[in-house]
Formats: structure tokens, sequence, C-alpha cells
């Protein structure tokens, strides 16, 4: 599944918590409901969700129900197939032709070529007004895929996200996944820093015991510690732990205000460095602040008063839940927090 989607139509759109929603692309009842749904990115699945006889039929149905979306509601992005299944071609020539569409994901991809041939097809095919808006997504899900993420993170201006596969990445690499993940590490590392380095979303592999509340946040702390922006999510009920762990906890968001209120004021009596609780404070810890806050705020958290900080803080991390349990629904594309689900 595909993950955190907000097509940089808004480029600043990834920088919240966010949550999309896959929708079969030949379920007629699920591709109705989802018009109704109160997601940020609906992701029209192609690909695995749809059996091989229904191809045709799903292309239909999927552009039918793009048409039928309303502007300013959920983002729209389709998951076409692979790049040299041969059902590729199809498959963009028809949903290209929406207004609506704002991002492809493109699963397994394994250069950049891959990329290269959706963005030239949207430049061919999507409407002239809208085309400069559309946004791919790249799913990493092979070794390959891995060995060559620079000219992927690098083949087109469009490529807003990177995100990780781990099913199909196991199945490529022979892996027996664990709940530990260790076999997974690299890959991830890789993808994670390959995204950073290049200015695009990095999204975490999605946890298929969906009905198991504790390794679902197991692998959403280490994902948020590894540097992944978001998760996918493989059930409806994943979505809130998911927007919940990747927010700033409180304790950070109290730190990360302390810490840049700090520098601002050292920096007008002309200090660079300065001691915080004994420790010190230098640009690349006030960097970190900053970045801490911007996503707090972009996930709709009020920053804390000096004297809540203070008490916050007094409580430890320990006693710190995140910031924010709010719920802003998701889609492709831009930079940052976000979950997927597939729609019921």
């Amino acid at each position: 599944m595909l993950s955190a989607c907000r097509t940089s139509a808004t480029r600043s759109a990834l920088n919240k918590n966010l949550k999309a929603t896959q929708v079969p692309g030949s379920d007629e009842r699920k591709l109705k409901s989802s018009l109704s749904l109160a997601a940020d990115c609906l992701v029209y699945d192609l690909e695995d969700g749809v059996a091989h006889n229904r191809k045709n039929v799903a292309r239909e149905m999927v552009f039918d129900a793009l048409e039928a979306s309303e502007h300013r509601k959920a983002e729209k992005a389709v998951r076409i197939n692979a790049v040299g299944s041969g059902l590729e071609f199809d498959d963009l020539n028809v949903v290209l032709r929406s207004s609506r569409l704002q991002a492809i994901v493109i699963p397994k991809v394994q250069s950049a070529k891959d990329v290269q041939f959706v963005s030239q097809m949207v430049d061919s095919v999507a409407p002239f007004i809208t085309r400069k808006n559309v946004k791919i997504i790249a799913s990493i899900e092979s070794a390959l895929g891995i060995m060559n993420l620079k000219e992927i993170a690098t083949s087109d201006p469009r490529v807003d996200a990177l995100v990780f596969a781990a099913e199909d990445f196991c199945a490529d690499m022979g892996l027996t996944r664990t709940r530990e993940g260790i076999e997974m590490l690299y890959g991830r590392s890789a993808i994670v820093t390959a995204a950073h380095a290049y200015g695009l979303q990095a999204i975490d592999l999605v946890c298929m015991d969906y009905k198991n509340d504790e390794i679902l946040k197991e692998e959403c702390e280490l994902g948020r510690t590894m540097g992944f922006l978001g998760k996918q999510a493989v059930h409806p009920r994943q979505l809130e732990i998911i927007q919940r762990c990747f927010l700033p906890t409180n304790h950070e968001v109290a730190r990360a205000a302390d810490i840049s209120e700090g520098y601002q004021e050292h920096s007008k009596r002309g200090i660079g460095a300065f001691n915080y609780n004994g420790k010190v404070i230098d640009l690349p810890v006030v960097k970190w602040a900053e970045k801490i806050l911007s996503r707090a705020r972009q996930g709709g958290v009020v920053i804390p008063t000096s004297e809540e900080r203070q008490k916050i803080l007094q409580a430890g991390p320990s006693g710190s839940s995140n910031s924010s349990s709010s719920t802003v629904a998701t889609a492709p594309a831009s930079k940052t927090d976000g979950s997927t689900t597939t729609a019921a």
C-alpha cells in the first residue's frame, strides 16, 4: 500500500500528519463510498487490488470516479501497474485524461527510466492546464531499486516521495519478516537517507499485523526514529495510532520551543552556542528544534507557553504523550507525515 500522498500541487501539504485511503479500482461500491470519505487523499489502485481480467473495466471505473469527485476535497492519486508489466501504458492513457488527477504512484520502481516514462506520459496525455501539478510517488520494492535510489530520486522534478514496500522487498531478497525488522534495516535506512538528501518525503513500510496495536506502535516509533515522515496503513483502524506516533511528542515540542526561544535571546546578545539544562546548544540543535516546531504546527499543534512547557518538561519524556491526536485526513506528494489505508 502507498502512503501519505498529498500532491505537491500544494507542496506544503504533506508537511502535515496525513491520511491516504487506498481504493480498489474494480470495486464499484468502494469507489462510490470513497467520494464521501473524510480523507486528504484517495489512492485509486489499478495494480494488486485489481484482478487481471478486471483491469480494463477498472481503468474506466477509476476515471469515472476521478471525474465524479469534487474539487478541493480529498486529493486524487492512482497507483498504476508497474512499468514493464505491459499494463502501464493503458493505465496512464485512461487516468491521465482526468483533470482531477494529482499524483501517480509507480510500484516496483527499479530505475530512473521507470519514472521518466511516466513523466513523459503525463506531458503527453494529461490536460495542459493541470499536467504541471501531477506528481510522482516512487515505490521501492526490490534490491535493484535500493541500489538505484539516487538516480530514481533525482530522475525527474515530478518525484515527490519515496515509499518502502516491505513485502515485495522481502520477496525479492528472499527475506523472512521478523517483528524486529532487522532484515530490512539497510533498505529502510537507504530510502529514508535518499529521501532527505534530495528533499523528498520518506514513507515507511506497512504493518501487516493490523489487529496488534503494540506491534504497530513499535514500528511507528522505529520508523519515526529513523527519519521517516509517515507510514503506510493496511486497515483504517491503524490510522489514529500512525498519526499520533508521527507527531512530535509534547516533551519534544516543549524542549524545541525552549531551545528556539533561547537561541533567539542569545543571538540578540551576539552569543552563538549556549547552555540549556547542562547541555551545549548550537546551530545543528536549533535546526532540529525548528523542524520539530514546524511539524507540530503543520499537524495542528498549539505550541505551549513558557509555563506550560515547564510542567511538560518536569513530567519528563515518559510522561509526555504525542502532541495531538487530532485527525487530519491524507494524499500524494510533498514532504511529510502520512499514512494510507484501504477503503472499507
